[in-house]
C-alpha cells in the first residue's frame, strides 16, 4: 500500500476497503473460506484488495456468531482487523466498521469474489478521490465488468446518511442501493470498461462458480495477485472455461432480497 493518504485539493482522505463476509450462505454455504490454490478464498479477497494503490487499510465486517469466529481468525493471520456487526443489517455492519476505524472513503468489497482486481478498484475509487463533489462511485450503475469485479465506492457522509434514512430490508441488507436508487440526493459517478465484459461470470454463489475460480487459479496463481487482463487471456485460449459457470442471473441475491422484503416488516433505520 502507498505512504500518507490520498489527497483532494490537499485534504488528506483516508480510503477503507471493507470486506463483508460471512459464512452463511443460502446458495453454497462455507463458500468464504472455500479452498482455492491452497488458500480460503477470504484470504485471496484480502490479498487483492491490499494490493490497491488507492486502499490504505483493509478491514473484514462479519458478526459474532459463532460460525463466524473462522472468519476472524483468518483476517487476522492476513494482518487485517475486524469488526463484528448484524447478521442481516449489514448497512449498520458498514456504517459501525467505518467509524470505528475513521474512514473518510469506503471500497465495498464482497468476500465471494476471487478475482477483484486492484487496478479495477483504484480506477473507481480514483474517479470519486478526483472529484470533491461526488457521493458515490461504481462500475455497477451501468455494468459494464465481469461479475465479480464489482466495486463501488462511497463517502462516509453518504454513508452515514443511508444508514440513518435507509429502512427497506433490500437497502439495509445490500448497503448501497438507497444511495444508488437516489441520484436526485446523491452525486453519483459510473465507470465503464472499454469493452463489455458484463455477460462474464467470475463471482462464487454456486458450486459450478467454485469449479471456474479454481481451475483459473490453477492456471494463473503463482502466489502474486494476476489481473482482469490476464484472465481474458486465458479465456481466449481455452473458451470453454466459461461454460462452466454459464446462464446464472447477474446480482440474483439482491433481487432474491427485494422478493423476501415483499412479504416482511421494514427495518427501523438506527438514529443514534
Amino acid at each position: 500500500m502507498p505512504q500518507g493518504y490520498p489527497s483532494v485539493n490537499g485534504m488528506h482522505r483516508l480510503v477503507v476497503a471493507i470486506i463483508q463476509a460471512r459464512m452463511g450462505s443460502t446458495r453454497l454455504p462455507g463458500k468464504t473460506l472455500a479452498n482455492i490454490a491452497g488458500k480460503p478464498l477470504l484470504a485471496h479477497v484480502i490479498e487483492r484488495s491490499l494490493a490497491s494503490r488507492v486502499v490504505q487499510r483493509v478491514l473484514v465486517a462479519t458478526t459474532s456468531e459463532l460460525a463466524d469466529e473462522p472468519i476472524v481468525s483468518l483476517a487476522h493471520e492476513c494482518g487485517v482487523s475486524t469488526y463484528l456487526g448484524s447478521v442481516e443489517d449489514v448497512l449498520d455492519r458498514y456504517y459501525q466498521a467505518a467509524r470505528m476505524v475513521g474512514a473518510d472513503i469506503i471500497v465495498r468489497v464482497t468476500a465471494d469474489d476471487p478475482f477483484k482486481d486492484p487496478v479495477v478498484i483504484d480506477e473507481v475509487a480514483g474517479r470519486l478521490l478526483v472529484d470533491p463533489l461526488l457521493d458515490y462511485a461504481s462500475n455497477t450503475l451501468e455494468p459494464s465488468y465481469p461479475e465479480g469485479l464489482d466495486i463501488e465506492v462511497f463517502t462516509f457522509s453518504a454513508l452515514e446518511r443511508a444508514w440513518r434514512e435507509a429502512s427497506l430490508l433490500s437497502d439495509r441488507e445490500h448497503v448501497t442501493p438507497y444511495i444508488w436508487r437516489s441520484p436526485q440526493s446523491f452525486r453519483l459517478a459510473n465507470v465503464r470498461c472499454s469493452t463489455d465484459l458484463s455477460a462474464l461470470r467470475w463471482t462464487v454463489d454456486y458450486e459450478q462458480d467454485l469449479r471456474f475460480a479454481r481451475e483459473i487459479y490453477a492456471r494463473l496463481y503463482r502466489g502474486h495477485v494476476f489481473l482482469m487482463d490476464e484472465i481474458l487471456t486465458l479465456l481466449d485460449s481455452e473458451p470453454w472455461l466459461t461454460e462452466i459457470n454459464g446462464g446464472f442471473e447477474r446480482n440474483a441475491g439482491y433481487f432474491a432480497s427485494l422478493e423476501k422484503q415483499r412479504s416482511e416488516q421494514p427495518i427501523t433505520p438506527a438514529q443514534g
